[in-house]
């Protein structure tokens, strides 16, 4: 049985995340999605916010679970038995920042692999930061996050 985790900010989640879950769902026994704290980004939405805003939009893949991490990657992965780190790639800078992090990730634990996911070509320009930017500015996001998120979102900027 092969476990994977799926990590990142989710502030907020996007279509591009969904997609990039149901598609690592099909390739996995179980996948993990994590919501990780990112030093570098300050958030719209809580822990918990975030873990609420996720769960309806999973609960019917039967293999896809949400939970919350404060620390590194490769230690979660470990707790919960995972041994595959899925991260999407929508661009070149992406693939930079990523292979990076894979690297350093396989200096602390070269038992944890990390597996890269090409973006669908309708989510390479879909960012949680632009959704943002677009919400605050009241732009019409639906096209790029679930309606729950949409409706958060909205609220919460309001």
């Amino acid at each position: 049985m092969t476990k994977a985790i799926f990590p990142g900010s989710f502030d907020p989640l996007t279509k591009g995340h969904l997609d990039l879950i149901k598609r690592a769902s099909k390739m996995f026994d179980e996948v993990v999605v994590t919501v990780a704290k990112n030093t570098s980004k300050n958030g719209v939405f809580s822990y918990d916010e975030r873990m609420s805003l996720i769960k309806p939009n999973i609960e019917e893949i039967e293999n896809v679970s949400v939970t919350s991490a404060d620390g590194l990657t490769v230690d979660l992965a470990k707790q919960v038995g995972a041994t595959v780190i899925v991260r999407g790639l929508r661009n070149s800078s992406d693939f930079n920042a990523e292979s990076s992090i894979a690297s350093m990730n396989y200096n602390l634990d070269n038992s944890i692999e990390s597996v890269f996911l090409i973006t669908r070509p309708e989510f390479q320009s879909v960012s949680s930061s632009l959704i943002k930017e677009i919400a605050h500015f009241g732009g019409d996001i639906t096209p790029y996050v679930p309606q729950n998120v949409a409706t958060a979102l909205k609220e919460k900027l309001s």
